[in-house]
């Protein structure tokens, strides 16, 4: 196995770069230094805006498949390091190897969606009802695209949004999480050597400004970045919405999920396990799409938690980048002490907790890693309806499915839901308008692992936005509606009459 030093050379990351600023990047799988980067001001973001725009003149005019070659290259360079930049994920996240080279497999895979759309950037030919005219709808280019990420997906959710824009027509300007900064750093090289085969292209289309809210504050209220992207709490959404809402940008908020899933009567129980397991405890806790609330059918209830209890308490927690190790630390000290707070809260609201216990605190001291707890709660109460970004998961009971729905739906979130089901009905009426109000909602599969052919996002709190797949690339584009007159004749729509002599 590489060692640190030799990922980071791979990866075309220099010593200078890794020891040249202020800003302290710290390894959560040890709780270590893993370099000291510099920082930008406001006043480099006003610069890189200044250049993203200059670029986007040039972007917008090139053919729509050959900006999709560039993407296609991205994603060749990608394949070549997507072991290197997977160990880096790793290494300064703290999810397990598998889910770090997953990561990375995703950013292959938009790119790969994102060269077959640059052929596809379609409108509609609309029926005109004036005689001799017709109507279409076109697609252009918007302008810049800045993108905000969060330290739980540090490289894939820059992808999604990167890729599209891309080939949309917009130049990119990135402001990693400053937890993560060193994947994005390793990224920006990737994309360069991208750059570097593809040819000709203008200066300033991929940018990465590095820093805290101030750097995300001067993309957030520049008028002269079209779209923002952002990824991280439902806090942070709320007033970067606000901002960008009131200088009629466009925002594309990824939020926050207090995400249930639902075990019905017929359900597989075994597979229910699995998928709880993983959903609930991957990349501990800590993605938008954990599952956090389990609603079990009073049938089956005993038998479910007796066999979680059993998963959680057989399950490898350690070094992420040992193969058997299915549970990594949580990111930081302050992740851990909001785990605590909730177990207590959990605890005074009547919870009874299974696991929850910090572990290898001897051996990690600086790093924190912990037991998975499972709450066994009988109330909706204010904790259980809080998202705490960690391996923290509730469970319930219910009778009836409505009752079930009801509490699926009973949080201000609405990112991703499932169902546990063999019953067709009760699966398709999880799945309509009376059911599940949430982006995402799942039969007999779990709350995280979503694919990139279809749309990720959620309602309410979540933000409403949309990445990745399906017909996401809208929201990067302005639509236009042109109608053509094609005859000798000035009819007026609706049949007015307007004559003049």
């Amino acid at each position: 196995m590489n060692t640190f030093q030799e990922t980071l050379i791979n990866l075309g990351l220099s010593e200078e770069e890794l020891n040249s600023g202020k800003l302290v990047v710290t390894g959560p799988i040890c709780g270590s230094k893993l370099a000291s980067i510099e920082m930008h001001k406001p006043r480099d973001v006003e610069q890189a805006i200044a250049r993203a725009n200059e670029a986007f003149k040039i972007w917008r005019a090139v053919p729509a498949p050959r900006r999709g070659e560039l993407v296609r290259l991205l994603g060749e360079e990608l394949r070549a390091a997507k072991e290197d930049l997977g160990r880096l994920v790793t290494i300064e996240n703290g999810k397990i190897f598998s889910e770090g080279l997953g990561e990375v497999q995703e950013m292959i895979d938009i790119c790969d969606f994102a060269v077959g759309l640059s052929r596809q950037l379609h409108g509609l030919t609309i029926a005109s009802e004036r005689a001799g005219h017709h109507m279409r709808e076109t697609w252009h280019p918007m302008g810049v695209c800045g993108v905000i990420t969060a330290f739980n997906f540090p490289v894939a959710v820059w992808a999604w949004n990167a890729a599209l824009a891309l080939v949309c027509g917009n130049p990119v300007i990135w402001k990693p999480s400053e937890k993560t900064s060193l994947t994005a750093l390793a990224t920006q090289k990737i994309f360069e050597k991208a750059l570097a085969r593809f040819g000709e292209a203008p200066e300033g289309l991929s940018q990465i400004v590095i820093g805290g809210p101030d750097i995300g504050d001067a993309l957030v209220t520049s008028r002269a970045v079209a779209i923002v992207s952002a990824t991280g709490s439902t806090r942070m959404g709320r007033i970067v919405g606000e901002k960008v809402a009131k200088r009629f940008g466009r925002s594309i908020l990824e939020l926050g999920g207090n995400n249930a899933m639902i075990v019905a009567p017929s359900a597989d129980i075994d597979m229910a396990v699995r998928a709880i397991t993983f959903s609930a405890v991957g990349t501990a806790g800590q993605r938008c799409t954990s599952l956090r609330r389990l609603i079990v059918h009073d049938s089956v209830y005993t038998e479910l938690v007796d066999k979680l209890k059993t998963v959680y308490g057989s399950i490898k927690i350690g070094n992420p980048l040992e193969p058997d190790t299915l549970v990594g630390p949580l990111i930081d000290r302050d992740a851990y002490e909001r785990f605590e707070i909730a177990l207590k809260e959990s605890k005074t609201q009547g919870g009874t907790i299974h696991g929850g216990e910090r572990v290898l605190k001897d051996e990690n001291p600086d790093a924190y890693y912990v037991q998975p707890a499972l709450v066994e709660i009988k109330k909706v109460t204010d904790i259980v309806k809080t998202e705490t970004f960690a391996p923290i998961l509730y469970v319930q009971s219910y009778h009836r499915l409505e009752a079930a729905i009801a509490l699926n739906n009973d949080v201000d979130q609405g990112l991703s839901s499932a169902i546990f089901t063999n019953d067709v009905r009760e699966a398709e009426m999880f799945l309509s308008a009376v059911g599940s109000d949430c982006g995402i909602a799942n039969v007999n599969i779990g709350t995280s692992g979503a694919e990139i052919g279809g749309a990720f996002g959620g309602e309410k709190e979540t933000g409403g936005g949309r990445e990745s797949g399906s017909d996401a690339w809208k929201s990067y584009m302005r639509r236009q509606t042109s109608t053509v007159n094609y005859s000798k004749e000035l009819p007026l729509a609706q049949g007015v009459k307007f004559d003049v002599d």
